[in-house]
């Protein structure tokens, strides 16, 4: 026999013994210190503690004989962990919002417990969803799976030269004055230092739009458009050639292999003034943007191409 059962039997022992003290010299009229006093003298650092003795004595006084514990009424443990197991995850499954209280009322367990199985026996956590423009109808998801299958086949056709040939372009809005940002002001200090103090500063209201395209070795353009000026198809058609030009001053040969310009799918990006490709003989590529423009604006930032070749 181990060691562990016949301490717990010696102490359950022992606590019914010093509650049949407290219960004889509570009926003798013996107040609660008092009772600690004697019982602290007799059983030394194993007697009980004031609050206990305060506790059965209460009980004592108001009419209770029996010495033995209460029975404990909780839910009898009638189910394994596997099959608690599957009946959250059928809950879960049921009302994916359900909250951790609902699952552990629904199970009679405790939201502790329902809060393991979760994270560690299914694998799950709660997240929020993902907020998108629009949803996609069955025609426009059919169109952007077979663009994609091309552009993919023209990826794989060869790596090398798609990347070599591959011109990206942006556009961001440039500030006179950019504050650095509380992360970028963090600096080291001991813990008896004062905490540095940074005054709230807002940007200038002053600011200048960028257009800039880069490749694989670095920048091939960059422009600012002037105060004021929105950027239109037109807008955007010029600085296609401007593009042009500069690819065929900084990357000479590049035009000849033949150019992927890769942006977004901004209006001003695909309406018919800034693809227009007469003067520049440019050929598009079959593209997401291209084909449903209505449906694919502003949506999971698909990208086209267009095919620059040389004149």
């Amino acid at each position: 026999m181990s060691s562990e059962p016949v301490c717990e039997v010696s102490k359950k022992l022992l606590d019914l013994e010093q509650r049949s003290v407290i219960k004889f010299l509570t009926k003798e009229g013996k107040k609660p210190k008092e009772i600690l006093e004697r019982m602290v003298a007799v059983h030394g650092e194993s007697a009980p503690s004031y609050y206990r003795v305060k506790f059965w004595s209460k009980q004592f006084k108001w009419g209770r004989e029996s010495i033995e514990d209460d029975l404990h009424t909780g839910h009898p443990v009638d189910v394994t962990p596997e099959e608690m197991r599957q009946k959250l995850e059928s809950l879960i499954l049921a009302d994916r919002r359900m909250k951790v209280s609902r699952l552990a009322e629904e199970t009679s367990i405790s939201a502790g417990a329902v809060w393991i199985i979760i994270h560690e026996k299914l694998d799950m956590s709660k997240v929020s969803a993902r907020c998108v423009p629009r949803m996609l109808g069955p025609f426009q998801k059919d169109t952007h799976r077979h663009c994609c299958q091309e552009n993919l086949e023209l990826l794989t056709e060869d790596p090398e030269h798609f990347f070599q040939c591959l011109v990206t372009g942006d556009e961001t809005r440039v500030y006179h004055r950019d504050p650095e940002s509380k992360m970028e002001s963090m600096q080291w200090k001991h813990k008896t230092s004062p905490t540095p103090k940074k005054f709230r500063v807002e940007k200038f209201a002053g600011k200048v739009m960028a257009i800039f395209f880069w490749d694989e070795k670095g920048f091939v353009l960059l422009e600012f458009m002037p105060q004021k000026t929105t950027i239109t198809g037109q807008t955007y058609a010029n600085t296609i050639t401007t593009l042009r030009e500069a690819i065929k001053e900084k990357r000479r040969g590049k035009l000849s292999a033949g150019v992927l310009l890769l942006h977004d799918n901004a209006p001003v990006h695909v309406c018919k003034i800034s693809s227009c490709r007469s003067a520049m003989r440019v050929s598009a590529v079959k593209s997401p943007t291209l084909q449903s423009r209505s449906s694919s604006l502003g949506l999971f930032s698909i990208l086209s191409y267009e095919k620059i070749s040389s004149g």
